[in-house]
């Protein structure tokens, strides 16, 4: 196909995207993490996903934006408290494409001009969703702003912070809160097949003199999307849950995109000194709390919460070791798959068929996917860089390697001479899975219900906050003392047991 609808700009910007993540996965894979597990064929299961969101994002998320633009979703995330498995959805969301694409080149199966339209669409919605959601940080990634992320306005940190209730090690709030969340991030585990998508960090926020904030996030944690949590999980109330933390003597001085984190000293339970708790999902009026009408509840509500996760914990690993080897490698693969999945929550365009089963495009590859194979493929692809497509010119060097190597191939400018490409890699085809079909209940902050009823209320709700959706951080800088900036504070403060009322023009001294 002769090019008529593709300019040099687009060209250009695509591929500067290409290269921002080929720098960040590559640093992010050699430092950040180990890609194997005892019980889960993880190498496996990941190239698998990898190809599923090849030949399925660019069809799902054009149906997304079909109701919902990408920058208001962005926005509606951050408003409502929606994580949208963020920080990692903001490498996953491309990472996970542009390695499908990049296999499939080294296996001969595609070239760098093919499924163009397809790859610059990808890129651009990445793009638009990222920099509505880092709005009040002004980045893209995590990365670009020296690895942290401070996605909150100033109206939500406040009522994080005046709410948190104080407590320190030994104590008994300090001690529930800490048992809960060993147990939650043990369960999360469990549920992403051994993987941490069910986990994510945010921030630090400064809270004064050696004392920051990060938001810890637990997703995925109820019966919704994922089939093998159906009865396994119908005990626990809420599907995601979000633990702000007050710390002291410690700084948080690395948040990367995968949301993980260091700090010196190395952060420890010991170091926590105020907790809260919300859940929010796409139907919920931004964070909602959680037992915070008293220390007392709080502390019960974490024991409550931490049984209910350790009871769905026994219960998940006695379905998963009933699995075959093909039901653990779908279940990883969907998890991987569908780590932006919220996006069409949000949008209340979610198809269970869209995000819980393979691609048969991807499903053909599954007989190359042995232990032995699978490993020294993903070594390859995302470590050593030794596929031909990765290898550059040997004045070439890398980023972080110093070698003459590209993790991902950008697409050639040749074609705006008339070299031949294809737009697209078609529609989402028919998938399936070794695992059974989801059942359709969803937990949600309204309780359970079907799909359709789900979807249907997304696309009829208004959220409150959604009203000031463009009222960002510097019109409150100069406009704090107008009745439309209070009204916006009073809206976000209304569920909060310190600030409900207060308005706007608080500063930190007057949390106290």
């Amino acid at each position: 196909m002769a090019n008529n609808r593709i300019s040099y700009a687009q060209l250009l910007e695509t591929n500067n995207l290409i290269q921002a993540c080929t720098d960040e996965t590559y640093w992010l894979c050699v430092t950040r993490t180990v890609q194997e597990s005892k019980l889960f064929p993880v190498p496996s299961y990941m190239l698998l996903s990898y190809l599923n969101a090849f030949y399925r994002y660019p069809s799902v998320l054009r149906k997304i934006e079909s109701r919902m633009s990408a920058e208001e979703i962005g926005d509606r995330a951050r408003a409502m408290g929606i994580k949208v498995q963020n920080p990692s959805m903001g490498w996953a969301l491309p990472g996970f494409y542009l390695l499908g694409r990049e296999w499939l080149i080294n296996m001969g199966l595609l070239r760098p001009q093919d499924a163009i339209e397809d790859c610059i669409y990808v890129m651009d919605f990445w793009k638009r969703f990222q920099l509505s959601w880092h709005r009040n940080d002004g980045h893209i990634t995590n990365k670009e702003f020296g690895h942290r992320s401070q996605i909150l306005p100033e109206r939500q940190e406040q009522i994080f912070e005046a709410d948190a209730y104080a407590c320190e090690d030994g104590d008994d709030l300090h001690s529930a809160a800490s048992q809960f969340m060993a147990s939650a991030s043990q369960y999360g585990f469990l549920i992403s097949c051994e993987s941490r998508i069910s986990l994510c960090n945010e921030g630090p926020y400064k809270l004064g003199d050696n004392a920051e904030m990060i938001v810890r996030d637990y997703m995925d944690l109820s019966e919704s999307d994922f089939p093998w949590l159906d009865e396994v999980a119908a005990g626990v109330p809420y599907n995601n849950l979000t633990v702000p933390m007050r710390v002291k003597d410690c700084h948080f001085y690395l948040m990367d995109d995968w949301g993980s984190f260091e700090s010196e000293p190395e952060f420890r339970a010991e170091h926590i000194a105020g907790v809260g708790l919300y859940t929010s999902d796409p139907l919920s009026e931004g964070y909602e709390p959680v037992g915070m009408s008293s220390k007392e509840e709080l502390t019960k509500t974490f024991l409550e919460l931490n049984q209910q996760v350790k009871d769905a914990t026994t219960k998940l690993w006695q379905r998963m070791a009933a699995w075959t080897r093909d039901q653990m490698i779908d279940a990883g693969a969907v998890t991987y798959f569908a780590i932006c999945k919220d996006l069409a929550h949000i949008a209340g365009t979610y198809e269970m068929e869209d995000w819980m089963l393979i691609d048969e495009r991807a499903e053909r590859f599954r007989p190359l996917l042995n232990d032995e194979y699978s490993r020294d493929c993903l070594g390859e692809l995302v470590g050593l860089l030794t596929h031909p497509s990765q290898r550059t010119n040997e004045y070439t060097m890398m980023q972080h390697s110093d070698g003459p190597t590209r993790m991902y191939s950008p697409i050639p400018y040749s074609i705006l001479d008339g070299d031949d490409y294809t737009p697209t890699c078609g529609p989402v085809y028919p998938g399936d899975s070794c695992l059974p079909r989801k059942q359709d209940r969803y937990q949600t902050s309204r309780g359970v219900l079907t799909l359709e009823e789900f979807n249907k209320q997304v696309r009829d709700f208004k959220p409150a906050a959604h009203k000031y959706r463009f009222l960002d951080e510097t019109w409150v800088k100069y406009n704090s003392d107008t009745a439309l900036a209070d009204d916006m504070y009073k809206t976000e403060q209304a569920r909060s047991r310190k600030l409900a009322g207060k308005g706007a023009g608080l500063k930190r001294s007057d949390l106290t």
